[in-house]
């Protein structure tokens, strides 16, 4: 072996393979941008008899939660066995799970089968964040993850637009047939460009690992469920008691002096610990937001999936067209000249949004704050990810990227979980009838003008919950420090 490539597989440019594992990355976000955009439809094919928008959101919370809890560990199996080799395993599992969704009859295998779809996400993710570590130096990696942000950008425009089109054209199911094809390309690319990577040998924490899926199973189940319970004793208790493993949880990984799950040791790197803090805003910002928009769009104000997809068009073009400049900038500036402003305009934008939900707003001015989210990604995404890895050693790349990408997505988990509780208050506040189903359900096409009013109340007062998380991040990302790299440039 010889540096961070196997004997005889050092590639002439590191470009190749990014691009192959963009490829799959990429399938995963529109993935799930498809998914928001085609809820309510899934919810009318579904559960078309029930008020309570918890059920259809647990398509969301059971992919999050399966991708979420493994995260841990699958970066350290990119270390162990190879970032290809599992990455491979993990297309194949997504693809296929994929398959099963498409043809599922019962929202309860649809829910089963997006889970198994979250276990194949989450063997790949960390691989393609460990691969940009491993193979790109630390003063080009800006350009590397500006790649992984413009994919970011472009997903959020293919999406929803993809879902639109399948979703009135062919029916909710086909969101999930078109992995099959972007799977298999994805597949053979990965398997051609993508190096073999030095392992490097790991003890697996057994332990660990089962302190943090309990841990966190428990929590999220416990916020995703509550409002259904009535918030009783017994709903306290799952959260209480998945907050105490996990506390259990940081005590062992303490004391485990082989190798821990989380090695806490990378932590001391405050911008590593601050970066990992943002992205769990971010996280749970862009999986909270999504929802009550779209339910808003095609329920309160009748637009189709298409048609509630183009409204996304401005934030995914200008989020895709500036990524790559905010990598490059960001190789030569401190992360905060781009993190602060990003972060604030996105929660500027989310209270724009909640001024503009109301029955009489000309739909045209939802592009507005839509321009301005995509200006906010492209100083959130690549940046965020880059000064978190930025001075991660090769043998903790799989271990820094599975803990960046679990905390993104027990953010997305949390804001899943959260803003299908505090949806369904705001509904029973405003109407009635959604707590004591005297309504026949929410199906698709426009509501009755009679309840349309308090509906777009409810749904406006969801979006304050991911504007005000995300002036969390604004503070969290102030106190970052200034990459040692940048003053080695002068």
């Amino acid at each position: 072996m010889t540096g961070t490539y196997a004997t005889g597989h050092k590639p002439k440019s590191p470009w190749p393979a990014l691009w192959a594992l963009v490829i799959g990355f990429f399938m995963i976000l529109v993935d799930t941008t498809i998914v928001s955009v085609a809820n309510p439809a899934i919810k009318a094919a579904l559960d078309p008899h029930s008020t309570n928008l918890d059920n259809v959101v647990w398509v969301t919370s059971a992919y999050l939660l399966a991708y979420a809890v493994p995260l841990l560990i699958t970066g350290r199996l990119g270390d162990r066995f190879g970032p290809k080799n599992i990455y491979l395993i993990g297309l194949a599992v997504f693809t296929l799970a994929s398959l099963g969704c498409g043809l599922s009859p019962t929202l309860g295998v649809l829910v089963l089968f997006r889970a198994v779809q979250g276990l194949g996400a989450s063997l790949m993710t960390p691989q393609t964040m460990a691969v940009i570590t491993r193979t790109f130096p630390a003063e080009s990696r800006g350009a590397a993850m500006g790649l992984w942000g413009a994919t970011s950008g472009v997903a959020m425009l293919v999406g929803p637009l993809a879902g639109g089109l399948l979703v009135d054209g062919f029916g909710w199911e086909w969101i999930f047939f078109v992995n099959l094809p972007v799977g298999v390309i994805g597949f053979v690319l990965a398997w051609i460009l993508v190096p073999k990577l030095k392992t490097h040998e790991h003890r697996f924490d057994i332990v660990g690992v089962i302190l943090s899926a309990v841990g966190l199973f428990l929590i999220v189940f416990g916020l995703q469920e509550g409002q259904n319970q009535n918030w009783d004793a017994q709903i306290w208790m799952m959260i209480g008691g998945g907050i105490a493993i996990m506390a259990i949880f940081v005590i062992q990984q303490w004391k485990t002096k082989s190798e821990p799950l989380v090695p806490l040791g990378l932590f001391k790197d405050r911008n590593f610990s601050i970066a990992n803090g943002g992205i769990a805003t971010v996280g749970f910002v862009v999986t909270s937001m999504s929802l009550p928009m779209m339910f808003f769009i095609q329920l309160g104000r009748g637009l189709t999936p298409t048609q509630a997809a183009l409204l996304q068009i401005p934030m995914a073009v200008i989020a895709g067209v500036l990524s790559p400049f905010a990598g490059r900038l960001l190789d030569r500036v401190d992360p905060r000249v781009l993190l602060v402003p990003g972060l604030l305009i996105m929660a500027g934008s989310l209270f724009w949004y909640y001024t503009l939900m109301t029955p009489d707003t000309p739909i045209w001015m939802f592009l507005l704050p839509s321009a301005t989210i995509g200006l906010a990604n492209a100083g959130m995404w690549g940046p965020l990810a880059t000064t978190a890895t930025r001075n991660l050693e090769p043998r903790q790349a799989g271990a820094g990227a599975g803990i960046y990408n679990t905390t993104r997505t027990i953010g997305s988990v949390l804001g899943s979980a959260a803003v299908a509780a505090f949806m369904q208050g705001r509904l029973e506040a405003n109407l009635p009838a959604a707590a004591s189903g005297a309504s026949s359900g929410f199906g698709t096409g426009q509501l009755p003008s009679f309840i349309v009013g308090d509906f777009s109340t409810a749904m406006a007062q969801t979006m304050l919950l991911p504007a005000c998380v995300m002036l969390i991040g604004v503070a969290l990302v102030l106190f970052m420090q200034r990459p040692k790299f940048l003053d080695r440039q002068r």
